[in-house]
């Protein structure tokens, strides 16, 4: 939770009210926005 609240700025009640399965995947779509920036791509 605290990854997505600190990478999106959302609040933690819109962030709990997701289900699970939505928490991995926007943790999986940041980890992969990171993945690109440290690689120096940052191209979609």
């Amino acid at each position: 939770m605290a990854f997505i609240a600190y990478y999106f700025h959302w609040p933690e009640r819109e962030i709990l009210a997701m289900a699970h399965w939505e928490r991995q995947m926007w943790c999986q779509e940041i980890s992969e926005i990171n993945r690109r920036l440290n690689s120096g791509s940052g191209s979609s």
